[in-house]
């Protein structure tokens, strides 16, 4: 037994040393709050995204007069929905919260940020900070110049088919994406991300090729992240709330790949944007071109995944087909969605704590289904005038 009691001593005492390494802080966070969650912003170091010209939504005739057919009710309960919010004509229709959610507090984007460092791309190329997607990224960031001759590109950023050696995994403690989401230094973590194959043949999903645009944008633009988003995109749409995105430490780089906090009346926003062609109230943000490229899928990639062509990801905007309609959205990994519904000129936000755990033939999660049909029933509610 003093044998067994020693041994186990010994194993306490290495894992202890262990994890008390500066270099395992990540790991020392992942076993204190274990799986990521969509209110975990105060526990990290936040810059703020100010929102200096707030301006509410226009509410529709309708606005919360209809309800939400109570066939989805039990899918929204079992993803634990906290927000759902339906515009149409640019005016609020319907909005609902759960928990102690509401139209102000703030829930994380997750990678849903992802499509906000692409809109921040666009606004740096129309500032002419960035020459166009096809500059090369050593340019900036020295570290990454080419694979056998050929270089690496903001393109192949955007398009995720970067060809680095980055393991998108969320369950695993030791991968690069939990160090990436609890460690301190997201710069040692990408720049030492290595090129191990021709970039611009696979799609390949990396959150650490978002977190090298974000690193892009700074150093183009000379300003954090935050502060261009603020001025670019955040100011210029009235949002109504400051945002807040997590940062690995103070006074540190911006976990850009997730961790935008916001709410989904703000969220909406950047839907319309989309739906806008990247204008808003006449002044254009982002360059329609921009826009067009930005959410047309690059069909020439292998999606590495499933070998067959990319046809469901732009540049950090996701597509599917609904009922008819092409649908572009945002997406975070515990269910958090924007969507643009052209034919509908609607848009549609979900936030909540789980998202479905089987994908469509379209390679998309099985809950967007309820989403998309909850909303397309309440318009059809409020086209019909059965409320």
């Amino acid at each position: 037994m003093k044998k067994i009691i020693g041994a186990l001593l010994l194993v306490c005492i290495f894992v202890g040393g262990y994890l008390l390494i500066p270099s395992n802080y990540y790991l020392r966070q992942t076993i204190v709050h274990l799986y990521p969650k969509i209110d975990q912003y105060p526990i990290f170091e936040n810059r703020k995204v100010s929102a200096k010209d707030p301006q509410p939504w226009e509410t529709a005739d309708v606005y919360n007069k209809l309800s939400i057919n109570p066939a989805y009710l039990p899918q929204f309960k079992k993803h634990g929905t906290v927000a759902f919010l339906v515009i149409q004509d640019s005016a609020l229709v319907f909005e609902q919260y759960w928990e102690d959610y509401s139209d102000q507090k703030r829930s994380n984007s997750f990678s849903m940020a992802k499509s906000i460092v692409s809109l921040a791309i666009g606004c740096a190329i129309d500032d002419g900070f960035i020459a166009n997607t096809e500059q090369a990224v050593s340019d900036f960031i020295p570290e990454f110049n080419s694979f056998n001759g050929k270089k690496l590109t903001i393109k192949h950023l955007l398009t995720m088919s970067a060809g680095v050696d980055f393991e998108e995994s969320y369950v695993s403690p030791f991968s690069p994406t939990t160090q990436l989401y609890y460690g301190d230094n997201l710069k040692d973590v990408v720049y030492g991300m290595k090129m191990i194959e021709e970039p611009g043949i696979y799609f390949n999903y990396q959150s650490g090729v978002t977190q090298l645009l974000a690193f892009i944008v700074e150093k183009a633009t000379g300003e954090s992240l935050s502060a261009y988003v603020s001025r670019r995109l955040w100011t210029p749409m009235h949002a109504e709330e400051d945002a807040l995105w997590s940062l690995d430490h103070k006074g540190g780089s911006e976990k850009a790949y997730c961790c935008f906090n916001s709410n989904a009346r703000d969220f909406a926003r950047f839907g319309q944007l989309i739906l806008n062609n990247g204008s808003w109230d006449g002044n254009q943000l982002v360059s329609a071109s921009y826009i067009k490229e930005a959410i047309t899928p690059d069909t020439l990639l292998i999606d590495k995944k499933y070998n067959e062509p990319n046809r469901h990801y732009g540049y950090q905007f996701w597509k599917l087909s609904f009922e008819g309609s092409e649908v572009v959205y945002m997406r975070g990994m515990l269910g958090q969605y924007v969507f643009v519904i052209p034919e509908k000129r609607a848009i549609v936000v979900r936030l909540g704590h789980k998202r479905g755990e089987n994908y469509t033939s379209q390679h998309y999660p099985d809950d967007i289904d309820v989403w998309l049909k909850a909303a397309s029933d309440l318009l059809n509610q409020k086209e019909n005038k059965t409320f």
